[in-house]
């Protein structure tokens, strides 16, 4: 006689746990922390340098698991988030926690004991910034949810560079605020041609709360700060003519996109190309900031 399993528990997959910890968003993470590790003065070795970028992947996936496990009931509504494990039905909430918590507790200890104690704060403090501060409080109850919430985003790189030099100088600060004021105007343009979701969702995204053409002004006021953040590395001497050419550059390219979206008057999502073109290039654009860093330290050693 077979007994029918009575467990109210699902057996998450392993491709599932996976799925929780947002590998795309975290390949962002990976990368900005890697840069702020590489453009760090000083060296360290390459096995404590893996450990702590390792670290800040599972403190990244965490937060992530974190996110999910409070936000079930809105991925649930949203047409682009409603495949995730959790709404889906293949993971438990239960499940999701322990893994998130699991991951969160690791991720720190592992960076505090192999790498060093500074850098294991600046993580646990991000992975409560997101989970918390962001998820919990901001992101259901006011429009400057991406605003406030783009600082848990913004500590990658920050960690990399406290994990080689122990400390917190000017250079990771502006490599924080690029990263912050990005934020915006990256998730505002997909926004603006994703508005219905966020709608129904019930978040107060700001093309729900204060309309597309005033999101459109403010993405391109966010634009400017963000160039004038891009290019102050180069203009106080931390960096090369390498990362300056590049950040002086892709920052007018980024300002005349985010121009061109304000000055857009469409209503329709599917004819947004400036919105679309906008998003597309601000992935672009920081990944070829960042990488633009490394390339000018390179020539500099």
């Amino acid at each position: 006689m077979t007994i029918a399993s009575t467990s109210p528990y699902k057996l998450a997959s392993a491709q599932d746990l996976f799925a929780l910890t947002k590998p795309r968003v975290m390949s962002l993470v990976i990368f900005t922390a890697i840069c702020g590790l590489l453009s760090a003065p000083g060296s360290i070795h390459p096995v404590i340098g893996f450990t702590a970028i390792l670290a800040i992947s599972l403190g990244a996936g965490a937060s992530a698991a974190l996110n999910q496990w409070y936000e079930h009931d809105v991925d649930a509504v949203m047409k682009r988030t409603a495949n995730r494990p959790l709404p889906a039905g293949r993971m438990d909430r239960e499940t999701a926690l322990h893994f998130g918590i699991g991951l969160a507790v690791f991720s720190v200890v592992l960076m505090g004991l192999a790498v060093n104690w500074l850098s294991a704060g600046v993580l646990a403090f991000s992975i409560f910034f997101y989970a918390v501060v962001y998820t919990i409080w901001l992101k259901r109850s006011t429009p400057q949810n991406i605003v406030i919430g783009g600082a848990a985003g913004a500590f990658p790189p920050v960690i990399g560079w406290a994990a080689v030099t122990g400390d917190i100088t000017l250079m990771p600060i502006l490599l924080f605020a690029i990263i912050f004021f990005w934020t915006p105007p990256h998730f505002w343009a997909l926004a603006l041609f994703v508005n219905s979701d966020y709608s129904k969702a019930g978040i107060p995204m700001m093309p729900v709360v204060a309309g597309r053409q005033s999101t459109r002004r403010q993405i391109a006021v966010y634009s400017l700060i963000l160039a004038a953040c891009a290019i102050a590395p180069f203009m106080f001497g931390m960096t090369g003519v390498v990362y300056g050419t590049v950040a002086i550059v892709l920052s007018t390219a980024f300002a005349f996109l985010s121009f061109r979206v304000a000055l857009s008057k469409t209503e329709d999502p599917k004819k947004m190309k400036a919105e679309k073109h906008l998003f597309s290039f601000s992935i672009i654009y920081l990944f070829a900031l960042f990488g633009a860093l490394i390339a000018d330290r390179i020539i500099l050693l």
